[in-house]
C-alpha cells in the first residue's frame, strides 16, 4: 500500500507535465503550423497574425479540451468508485446522449442562442435525468448486467429523443447543424464557450473530489461504508449531481464525446493502484491528456473536412471497451465454480 502511495505522486506529476506539453503542442498545430517559439511569443505579446491565431482561435479550443477531458476522466472514475464497477462510464449510462437531447431541444426550437446559459443548463438537466434514472432503475445492489442493460435502455431512449427533436425542428438548416454538432467537435469554439461552461466544469470537480473517502469505504460494501460513517445516499446524490453538471455542460459545447471517462481511469489504475480515492486526480489528468491528444490528431490527419474528435475517441474507445469485456469474460471463465 505504501509503495503504491509513493508511486502515485510521480505518476500525477508526469501526467501533469504531459498535459501541459500537449496543450502547448495544441497551440501550434493547425492549418497554419507555428513553431514553439512563435507560440510562446504569441502567448506573451499577442501581436500580429500569430497572436490572433493562438489567442483567439487555438487557446479557447485547447482550454476546452483540457477542461472537458479532465471532467470526463474524473466523472468516469467517480462513477466507477460509486458503483464499484470497472465498466462504469457516463456514455454507457446515457448521460452524454441525454445531455445532447436537452441541448438540442433548446437550440432546435430557438428557445435560446447557442452561447446562451440556457444551453448548458438544458444539457445538465438531461444528464441529471439520465444518471438519476440509472441509479433508480438499476437499484442499490444491481449486477453488472442489470446496470449495463439499464444504461443501454436510457442511452437508446435519449438517442431516439434527439432524433425526434431533429425531425420536428422547424428549421432544417438548424437540424443539419445540430446533426454535425452531435458528432463531437472542438472546432470553432471561442472564449465565450470557455467562459460559459468553465464554471460548471469546476463546480463538478468541487462536488466529486471530496467524495474520495466515501469511494474508498464503498469498496467494502454499502453496509460497511455506512458503519464507517459514510452517508451512502448523500454520496450517491453528490455523484449524480457532480457528473451531470460536468457532463451536461461539456456536451452542450462539444457535442457527443464518448469513452474518455472509461479509458482514462483504466490507464492510471495499474500505476496508482485500485483504490478509487487515489485514482480521481490521475484519471482527470489522463482524461485531459487523451482529449488533447485526440484533438491534435484530428488536426494532423489530411482531410478536406476536419475529422470530428468524437469520432476519434469512439474509434479508440470501442476496441478498448471490447477488450475489457473479453478480459472480464476470461476472468469469469477462469474463476473456480
Amino acid at each position: 500500500m505504501h509503495s503504491v502511495a509513493r508511486a502515485r505522486f510521480p505518476v500525477t506529476v508526469s501526467l501533469a507535465i504531459l498535459v501541459l506539453a500537449l496543450a502547448f503542442v495544441s497551440l501550434g498545430v493547425g492549418a497554419v503550423a507555428l513553431s514553439p517559439r512563435a507560440v510562446l511569443a504569441a502567448l506573451c505579446d499577442g501581436e500580429g497574425v500569430s497572436g490572433l491565431i493562438v489567442r483567439e482561435i487555438r487557446l479557447p479550443r485547447t482550454l476546452l479540451a483540457l477542461l472537458i477531458g479532465a471532467t470526463f476522466g474524473l466523472s468516469g472514475a467517480a462513477l466507477q468508485g460509486l458503483l464499484r464497477n470497472p465498466l462504469a462510464e457516463p456514455a454507457l449510462f446515457g448521460a452524454p446522449q441525454a445531455a445532447a437531447a436537452g441541448a438540442s431541444l433548446v437550440i432546435a426550437f430557438g428557445f435560446a442562442p447557442v452561447t446562451s446559459l440556457a444551453v448548458p443548463i438544458a444539457g445538465i438537466a438531461g444528464a441529471l435525468a439520465s444518471i438519476a434514472g440509472l441509479v433508480a432503475i438499476a437499484g442499490r445492489r444491481a449486477s453488472l448486467t442489470v446496470t449495463l442493460l439499464a444504461g443501454l435502455a436510457l442511452a437508446s431512449f435519449a438517442g431516439a429523443a434527439t432524433a425526434l427533436i431533429l425531425n420536428l425542428a422547424p428549421n432544417p438548416y438548424i437540424a443539419l447543424e445540430i446533426a454535425f454538432w452531435l458528432l463531437g467537435s472542438l472546432e470553432d469554439r471561442s472564449r465565450e464557450h470557455v467562459l460559459l461552461v468553465a464554471p460548471f466544469l469546476v463546480a463538478s470537480w468541487a462536488i466529486l473530489a471530496p467524495q474520495a473517502r466515501a469511494f474508498r469505504a464503498l469498496t467494502l460494501g454499502e453496509d460497511a461504508a455506512a458503519s464507517l460513517g459514510v452517508d451512502v445516499a448523500r454520496t450517491r446524490l453528490a455523484v449524480v449531481i457532480g457528473v451531470a453538471t460536468g457532463i451536461g455542460a461539456a456536451i452542450s459545447v462539444t457535442g457527443a464525446i464518448g469513452f474518455v471517462g472509461l479509458v482514462a481511469p483504466h490507464l492510471v489504475r495499474r500505476a496508482v493502484g485500485s483504490d478509487p480515492a487515489r485514482i480521481l486526480v490521475p484519471a482527470a489528468l489522463a482524461g485531459a491528456a487523451l482529449l488533447l491528444a485526440a484533438d491534435i490528431a484530428v488536426r494532423l490527419v489530411p482531410a478536406a473536412v476536419e475529422i470530428k474528435v468524437g469520432v476519434a475517441t469512439a474509434l479508440v474507445g470501442v476496441p478498448f471497451f471490447l477488450a475489457m469485456i473479453f478480459g472480464e469474460r476470461r476472468a469469469l471463465e477462469g474463476a473456480p465454480a
